[in-house]
């Protein structure tokens, strides 16, 4: 079992613990924090905690994450496309709608059983279930991916991401007309006070910065490259509704009324690093999938 701590600060008093330890780490939602403290398996000063305990100034929480549920990870030929491969690293590419990583009831047909197949080796730092995951995209969004053959590699490309020093640029379609070439959006994100399985722009989020650029506009929408400075959950869709822009499709940040395509029209085209190990610069492009290209035309005539 991993161990967190957490020292309390002034801008933090009053905040319900449930919600602030949500807000501190992305992969733990509301409901799970809410289970472990009734397990006592979050203490404030030596003491287990209600749920609605509000924190107080130099608090001292230490979290004991509860392992999650065992998963028989089974490997699948899910014909998963490798773009690059060599002994440390790999890039391959995630179709739209399949999930990176399985989770207890959901332990099969994800990226990690196709790269079991697919790959001989692959690290082991991000756990049983992540083997090689260095980061990830959304399940509705395709793309390609850095893969971690080894741990040194790992921790290598990991660095580069904390840095911002990964080239990381996506094709979206946004609804409207963006009336300038190019813009940088620099908002932090957060969870979304009133809706904790959203993202959304809050003053005490992470800092968050996304760099656009205009491909090309049609009648009611734009097509756009937007470049990753970090790499916060959701970071596109949010800033990008953020401006007024939303994703076409996109069920979550996305206006009622948009095309029904399975959600977001995000695609992760270009992928670039420092090799960890050779130094070597690699960099891989994907073409966007055929259902974007489709709707491309359609928009075009």
């Amino acid at each position: 079992m991993e161990t967190y701590n957490f020292l309390i600060e002034e801008e933090e008093v009053g905040t319900r613990i449930d919600r602030y330890l949500t807000d501190m780490n992305e992969d733990w939602s509301r409901n799970q924090i809410q289970d472990w403290i009734k397990l006592d398996l979050v203490i404030v000063n030596g003491q287990p905690v209600k749920a609605n305990y509000k924190l107080r100034l130099d608090d001292e929480i230490v979290v004991t994450e509860k392992p999650v549920e065992e998963i028989d990870l089974q490997a699948e030929d899910l014909g998963i496309e490798i773009y690059y491969e060599d002994k440390d690293v790999a890039i391959v590419y995630k179709p739209k709608g399949m999930v990176v990583h399985p989770a207890p009831g959901h332990p099969n047909g994800t990226l990690v059983n196709g790269l079991m197949y697919a790959i001989k080796d692959l690290s082991g730092i991000n756990g049983e279930i992540r083997p090689g995951i260095v980061h990830r995209i959304d399940k509705d969004t395709s793309g390609l991916l850095m893969i971690a053959k080894n741990d040194i590699a790992h921790r290598g490309l990991v660095e580069q991401l904390v840095d911002k020093s990964v080239t990381r640029k996506y094709t979206a379609l946004v609804h409207g007309v963006i009336p300038h070439e190019f813009g940088t959006i620099d908002a932090p994100i957060g969870r979304n006070v009133r809706d904790r399985q959203e993202m959304a722009i809050v003053d005490n989020g992470k800092q968050a910065v996304t760099h656009f650029n205009v491909i090309e506009t049609f009648d009611k929408y734009t097509l756009v490259e937007c470049v990753l400075e970090t790499g916060r959950t959701h970071q596109i869709r949010v800033h990008m509704k953020h401006i007024g822009f939303p994703l076409v499709g996109d069920p979550k940040y996305g206006p009622k009324k948009t095309m029904d395509i399975d959600g977001q029209a995000l695609h992760a085209g270009v992928i670039g690093f420092e090799h960890p190990v050779t130094g070597e610069y690699i960099e891989r492009t994907a073409p966007i999938p055929e259902y974007f290209e489709e709707i491309l035309t359609k928009l075009r005539k």
